[in-house]
This record gives C-alpha cells, sequence and structure tokens, in this order.
C-alpha cells in the first residue's frame, strides 16, 4: 500500500505509484499452522484498517501469486498505457507470468 507525496512524474516508468512516500509491507509469519486463522485474520483486519490512508496498490514486486486481482491497481495511472504496450508487443500472452497485464 502506498500513500501520497508528489515526486516524479507518474509516466516516468511502469512503476505506478512514484508519487508514493510509503510502501508497507505486511509480512505475516508464524511456526505454528494452529495459529493460521488468527493471523491470517489479523493480517487482513490491519490491511483494511490501513486501506483508507492508501492509494490502492502494491508495488509489483511485493505482490504475491494470489493478487492477480490487484493488477490494475498495482499499475496506476500506467496501467492502460502498459496494456496497449502489451497489445502491440506481446499479443500471444508469451509473458503472463508476474503480475501479468493482458493484452
Amino acid at each position: 500500500m502506498f500513500s501520497r507525496r508528489p515526486q516524479e512524474p507518474i509516466g516516468a516508468s511502469a512503476f505506478g505509484h512514484r508519487d508514493a512516500s510509503f510502501a508497507i509491507v505486511i509480512a505475516g509469519m508464524w511456526p505454528d499452522p494452529a495459529e493460521n486463522e488468527a493471523n491470517t485474520k489479523w493480517v487482513k483486519d490491519y490491511d483494511a484498517a490501513i486501506a483508507p490512508h492508501s492509494m490502492g496498490g502494491m508495488y509489483v514486486n511485493f505482490a504475491s501469486a494470489d493478487d492477480q486481482s490487484k493488477v490494475a491497481a498495482n499499475y496506476g495511472a500506467n496501467y492502460e498505457r502498459l496494456r496497449e504496450v502489451k497489445r502491440r508487443y506481446d499479443p500471444s500472452n508469451l509473458f503472463h507470468l508476474n503480475q501479468n497485464i493482458a493484452p
């Protein structure tokens, strides 16, 4: 999650949140599987609590395999431009892993 700060032009790279002041990483890990339900709830509750202060999306290198639904938010204002690049140079979607932008 990002919070806003004026910085470089948004379209200067594929990175969608160049004007963010912070990148918050929630790394929930614990050794005892018996704690999965309670700790997963804590992580989700924390995420929900800070979401109103967020720009939406996340740094794509922080995203996991189950974050594909957040790709558009992750690239922010650059998403449509990147989709056009993908349509032009990879219309068959050969490069489809790691936070794929569908052509």
